[in-house]
């Protein structure tokens, strides 16, 4: 035996060396790991053969592979093994723990992880009824000496890892040792803070002596290990291990914060134990850090940290770099002060007993440098601490917390500017950052949250000290006007002397913007009007419309402060026309002296954002622009007139502004002849013969367009169609303006008075009418005809006519592609270049947008118009016969337009008696064809393999192209089904808001360490049919259109949408037919669709819970009458039949005993237990079993029934017999 256990050691050391050897073939290093896997799967030398490995005169890597064989032994043998084994297995392990190591500082990590490992899956099989005495032993082991404690930190570390973190255990074995563990938690804290203070101590009286630094070292590791077993513990014992004894552990934490050696894994330590929850009663010895000496030790660590943290770089002197595990331990710091501040704004409050800390200043000054530290991500930290005091009710109005809000205001001067980008080196932060962000995209991605959280506290600040807040904005405004243009070393590539998006002073106003946004809102709204900064504010805004500047950056930003100060014109209207003239001005911007495209995206922004500006304010202050209407007119007719100066989408926007000031005519008549003077010419033009045979021809339509002519690079410039695509976008984006934007007056009265109101409905709601729809209705003939020409030219035959220049018109933009993919979008840089668009980019844009702005008017027709627009004649044939024409041909991303802007506002906004006469008709087709649609595409995803022969060139080629486009397509197919099933939802299911509960501010700590936690979640609104849904119902055809859609789309691949259907509709679509007589395959079908579904999506827990939920109700609904039922439950793999006969039993007999609903849905999901799915890296994976022991804990159940046989003191109330009173 000793000699062929011989024999066999030197094979494996001779694999394990061939396989960790980096100049191995890969043909022999992968015979070397089948030798070896195959020994461990099969051999019977395995533990003696691990035994010899695992000896320390062996290579550390021959060591490891010894250990691991012992592990697996455990992991997969050990329930066949004899009992004596298993004693001389555990004996064998402890004697390794004892002398099978080197010394700790000479001992191999890996090894060490290895062999606590080993302990650990013994611990996790026997303890504690088959080895009660381990913490003894592990005691005793710890007093050997230094790597045997290290150890034994390692396999208490990895134990509490492996049962309550990752809980890789069974419920009742977890349940055992995580109440053992429990039970003995004073004595292993004790022995942990034992252990700890003894190594500190020697630690710290070694570390001076150079003859000594071996065991100075020694002592330092055994202490780092038990503050890592410490933080695995502190995250979940009860909390008062860890403030017991006068909070001796946090305190040893915050002494040891000082030591640069130990500092990062108690700092560490510290912040797991602050950010602990539980009953405000136990966290109150949290407090004591808040007494001068804690405070004094984290202010202390911190900038002996922060002065360290920086070093020079050592292959460029003139450079520094950060030092990796300062600036972590810093980090930690900072952590830990904003827990301390999550725990003082938990604990103090007008109910408590807890005061307001006295030297919370010292608290304050520390989170402040923070928060004007060079590191970005140091600063973001502390955003949601300062949040949290900003808005408590006590701390708020503490004198040192209001103070401390007015050196924010003053700091977010500086940290609102967006610098610090890792490839640069204009900053302090740069080098920070260099840490913490791979890409200048990473980190500003980061850094857009960060505002965002940053803005959040400004407008809190700008409640409690409105006066300041507007003070520190004015200061800076001032200044930021005054100041020259610095267009710093990144200028324009644009033309000579404008700024790029790096420049400073454009970084200087993007921040100035922001602040301004977030303060001059707020204040308006909270502040009293007599005490509004009237004057001050107007002030402001002359110097800012006196601002004068060529930059299109910087005037974007102007304009955009020029917004913020608009609320406080509502008290001096007289700034209102000069207002108009800055932004009027900001729409026809431009840098060159003939304003001709093409032109940069910066100028093109400004543009955009000064129409939007308008729109905006003509939305919200229309009674004010009113008086300037005049005005405001004969300057769009001015800028109409000639034609080079406004873009079509630039004229919408006016005419957008100026139907939205209209609205406030409140005369119908008056209105009414507005608008039909602004439409005039676009009805004419849209109506015309010309435009019309256009519209309802495709061959004449592609030709009108130019996407039939051949361009060659010579010939772009010659694009003679381009003015025709530029009419028919106008026609579109003008008639959406108007019926996006007319409305009749939101007052009844005043509507009366107008003229708007018409009658009233039965129930005595007023209807309204629009003074647009007349506009409308001349319109909508044509619209439809266009939507119809367009569905028609995705057929074969039109697409062949497309020239060679335009053959991919019709495909997903790249920018939407980006979108669909969930890519990054191009680097910022591309704001500085002129757009130049290709002839084929600029015929994509057409049609894309074409084809939205037909569903845009379409959908926002409804609301508009109300019964203009149902009571059309033939509406729904005529949607029929041009939305839903050529559906085969016209591609997914375009079906998703027509659903999303069209389809699911028009089931939004009908009134009830028109479901019948519009809505169903458009429905009831479009489910059944898209049902078949989505069902055939998922069937050809779900068929795919990305197997490819062709050789390695062929292969790049592909995955460049084909496999995007597979992707691309597969995404989109995805966007669909969720477009179709929120469109079924929306039109079948209304949901009704729970009544609201008490919200339960505190968990109970015993509860978080039972072994499942189910914390009752806040009620969910309920779901029932919707009026059109139960109109649907009504027709068979419909009914069972929208059921096999429902039911099919549970198995495809799609988990977003599974959960959705399963949850929401399913069930709520099938419930009222469960009574009536359904086929029995019908509801065979309905059950294996779920069950299907379990399969595909049943290892993700979001689908599992739904879909067992929906199986049940199904189940128990149908079985007593569908004996087919049982006949698809036995079908299921690995299923219980007498645990099936005892489920039914219960369910068809009306006598036996019932179970509550959660004891079902457990007995009812481990029936199907079988048939859900696993994920791709479960599905290989040996299973381990752990068998469970007797169990420790087990509750003996009472003899007699107390509520019959014990006299009640509420009983003897009302006992008349009874002398009790």
């Amino acid at each position: 035996m000793a000699e062929q256990v011989a024999a066999m050691c030197d094979q494996l050391i001779k694999a394990v060396m061939v396989m960790m050897d980096a100049e191995t073939n890969q043909i022999y290093r992968l015979e070397a790991l089948k030798f070896c896997e195959e020994f461990k799967e099969t051999s019977t030398l395995c533990v003696p053969c691990g035994l010899r490995l695992a000896d320390k005169s062996q290579p550390a890597v021959v060591r490891h592979f010894g250990l691991q064989i012992l592990e697996q032994v455990i992991k997969f043998r050990w329930n066949n093994m004899q009992q004596q084994e298993k004693v001389q297995l555990k004996e064998c392990a402890m004697q390794l723990l004892a002398t099978g190591t080197h010394s700790i500082l000479e001992e191999e990590s890996h090894v060490k992880d290895a062999l606590s490992r080993i302990v650990v899956e013994m611990i996790k099989r026997e303890w504690p009824q088959h080895w009660p005495d381990m913490l003894k032993e592990m005691e005793s082991l710890s007093s050997q000496g230094a790597a045997q404690t290290e150890l034994v930190m390692l396999i208490l570390l990895r134990l509490a890892e492996d049962v309550i973190t990752f809980q890789t255990l069974p419920s009742q074995r977890r349940r055992d040792i995580q109440q053992t563990l429990t039970q003995n938690m004073d004595s292993i804290f004790s022995f942990l803070l034992t252990i700890l203070h003894i190594n500190v101590e020697d630690y710290r009286k070694l570390k001076e002596e150079p003859a000594l630094e071996l065991k100075a070292k020694a002592h330092c590791r055994v202490a780092v290990a038990t503050l890592n077993t410490l933080a695995g513990y502190v995250d979940w014992v009860t909390l008062v291990h860890i403030t017991s004894r006068n909070c001796q552990l946090l305190e040893m934490l915050c002494l040891l914060l000082s030591e640069p050696e130990l500092q990062l894994e108690a700092s560490e330590c510290l912040l797991i134990a602050l950010s602990r929850k539980g009953k405000l009663e136990e966290r109150k010895p949290f407090m004591l850090l808040f007494n001068d000496v804690a405070i004094q030790y984290i202010l202390s660590a911190a900038q002996s940290a922060d002065g360290l943290a920086i070093c020079p770089n050592s292959s460029k002197p003139q450079e520094v770099e950060v030092v990796e595990r300062r600036y972590v331990f810093l980090k930690r710091l900072c952590q830990v002060l904003c827990a301390l501040g999550f725990q003082l704004c938990s604990l103090v409050g007008p109910c408590s007993e807890v005061e307001v800390p006295p030297n919370l200043t010292k608290y304050t000054e520390a989170l402040l440098a923070f928060t004007t530290h060079s590191s970005q991500f140091l600063k973001s930290c502390t955003v949601s601490t300062w949040a949290s005091l900003f808005r408590h009710e006590t701390l708020s109005k503490v004198p040192v917390v209001v103070e401390m809000a007015l050196e924010y205001l003053k700091v977010s001067t500086t940290n609102l500017v967006r610098t610090g980008f890792p490839s640069k080196q204009d900053s302090p932060s740069c080098v920070y950052s260099r840490m913490d962000f791979d890409s200048d995209d990473d980190f500003n991605s980061f850094f857009s949250t960060y505002r965002s959280q940053h803005g959040d506290v400004l407008r809190t600040l700008s409640r409690i000290l409105p006066v300041e807040a507007f003070h520190t904005a004015a200061e800076w405004l001032r200044f930021q006007v005054a100041s020259p243009v610095d267009p710093g070393e990144t200028t324009s590539k644009t033309a000579e002397g404008l700024c790029s998006l790096m420049s400073p002073s454009v970084l200087q106003w993007d921040a100035l913007t922001v602040f301004m946004e977030c303060v001059m809102h707020q204040i308006f709204k909270s502040m009293d009007e007599q005490k509004l900064p009237i004057d001050q504010s107007m002030e402001l805004l002359q110097g800012v419309l006196n601002y004068e500047t060529r930059d299109p950056l910087i005037l974007s930003c102007v304009l955009s402060n020029i917004s913020a100060l608009f609320p406080f014109v509502t008290h001096r209207p007289q700034f209102v026309p000069q207002v108009l003239y800055k932004l009027f001005k900001a729409v026809t911007f431009h840098i060159d002296l003939e304003n001709k495209a093409p032109r940069s995206r910066a100028v093109k922004n400004v543009r955009r954002h000064a129409c939007s500006a308008i729109i905006k304010i003509c939305r919200d202050y229309p009674q004010f622009i009113l008086p300037c209407f005049d005005m405001f007119y004969n300057h769009v007719k001015e800028l109409f007139a000639n034609e080079a100066l406004l873009t079509f989408l630039e004229k919408c926007s006016q005419m957008e502004a100026l139907v939205l000031i209209s609205n406030q005519f409140k005369d119908f008549d008056k209105q009414k002849a507005f608008l039909d003077e602004l439409t005039a010419p676009i009805i004419t033009q849209w109506t015309s013969e010309e435009m019309t045979s256009v519209l309802w021809d495709p061959v004449k339509f592609l030709s009108f367009v130019g996407a039939d002519e051949v361009f060659t690079e010579q010939r772009e410039e010659r694009d003679t169609a381009g003015p025709n695509r530029g009419q028919l976008s106008f026609c579109l984006y003008a008639m959406l303006a108007v019926v996006k934007r007319a409305r009749w007056p939101a007052d009844l009265e005043e509507a009366r008075a107008g003229g708007f109101v018409v009658g009233c409905t039965p129930a005595g709601a007023p209807i309204y009418r629009n003074p647009c729809a007349a506009q409308f209705l001349a319109f909508l003939p044509n619209l439809l005809a266009l939507i119809r020409t367009q569905n028609s030219l995705f057929m074969p035959e039109n697409v062949a006519r497309l020239s060679e220049t335009f053959s991919r018109a019709y495909d997903v933009m790249d920018g939407d592609k980006l979108v669909i993919l969930g890519l990054p979008q191009p680097p910022l840089d591309i704001y500085d270049a002129p757009v130049h668009k290709s002839l084929l980019d600029r015929m994509q844009g057409f049609f894309n947008s074409l084809f939205e702005n037909c569903f845009h008017i379409l959908g926002n027709a409804g609301p508009a118009l109300l019964q203009d627009f149902y009571t059309v004649e033939s509406l729904a044939e005529g949607i029929i016969g041009s939305a839903f024409t050529s559906l085969d041909h016209v591609p997914d991303h375009r079906l998703r337009s027509m659903i999303r802007l069209f389809l699911k506002q028009l089931v939004i906004s009908c009134p009830p008696e028109y479901h019948d006469s519009l809505l169903r008709p458009l429905l009831g087709p479009l489910f059944n064809y898209m049902q078949q649609r989505l069902n055939v595409k998922w069937q050809v995803i779900n068929q795919r393999t990305s197997v490819n022969d062709e050789d390695e060139e062929e292969q790049a080629v592909y995955e460049d192209c084909a496999v995007t486009q597979e992707m691309l397509e597969e995404q989109l197919v995805r966007l669909l089904t969720r477009e179709v099933l929120d469109l079924l939802n929306v039109s079948c299911i209304s949901r009704k808001a729970p009544e609201p509960a008490a919200i339960k501010e505190e968990i109970d700590e015993e509860d978080v360490m039972m072994e499942s936690v189910q914390v009752a979640s806040s009620p969910q609104p309920t779901e029932e049919l919707s009026e059109l849904g139960k109109c649907l119902m009504k027709h068979e055809s419909v009914y069972m259109s929208l059921l096999t859609l429902s039911f099919t789309s549970l198995s495809w691949k799609d988990t977003t949408n599974c959960h959705r259907t399963a949850s929401m509709v399913c069930w709520n679509l099938l419930r009222p037919v469960v009574a009536g007589n359904l086929l029995p395959e019908a509801v065979t079908w309905f059950y294996t669709s779920v069950l299907r579904a379990l399969q595909v999506h049943g290892q993700h827990e979001a689908c599992n819970t739904p879909l067992c939920n929906l199986a049940m109700l199904i189940y128990e609904n149908l079985r007593p009458r569908y004996m087919e039922l049982r006949a698809v439950m036995t079908q299921v793999p690995n299923i219980s039949i007498d645990a099936l006969d005892l489920y039914d039993q219960r369910l068809v007999d009306p006598n036996a005993q019932k179970a509550g609903e959660k004891k079902r849905r457990d007995q009812f999901k481990k029936l199907l237990a079988g048939t859900i799915g696993k994920a791709l890296c479960q599905q290989f994976r040996k299973e381990v079993h752990i068998r469970n022991l007797p169990s420790l804990f087990k509750k003996p159940k009472p003899d007699k029934d107390i509520v019959e046989t014990e006299q009640l003191g509420l009983a003897a109330l009302f006992s008349p017999e009874s002398n009790a009173l």
